[in-house]
């Protein structure tokens, strides 16, 4: 492991004591748990952007599925005959 030094602000470094007291834990830990928390949602967002653009991409060149055949498939859901999900150009 890794050490990385890291200046906080006093209000922040404040915040972080108190946390760590009451939730037992080091400063390390919580600032360790913080920084995966906010590196998962940073990358969750960039690979959100992408599927983004990629489906504005496939919308631009017509690739879509129309609104009656979703509304079909989901009026099937439970049925005995239920439908599979719709494809492009259906």
């Amino acid at each position: 492991m890794s050490i990385t030094s890291v200046r906080l602000q006093p209000e922040v470094e404040q915040g972080l004591e108190a946390m760590a007291i009451s939730q037992e834990r080091s400063k390390s830990w919580l600032i360790n748990q913080a920084l995966k928390e906010y590196i998962e949602r940073q990358t969750q967002e960039k690979t959100r952007w992408q599927e983004t653009l990629h489906a504005m991409d496939s919308v631009a060149k017509g690739q879509v599925v129309s609104g009656e055949a979703v509304q079909l498939w989901l009026e099937s859901w439970g049925k005995d005959d239920e439908k599979s999900p719709p494809q492009v150009g259906q």
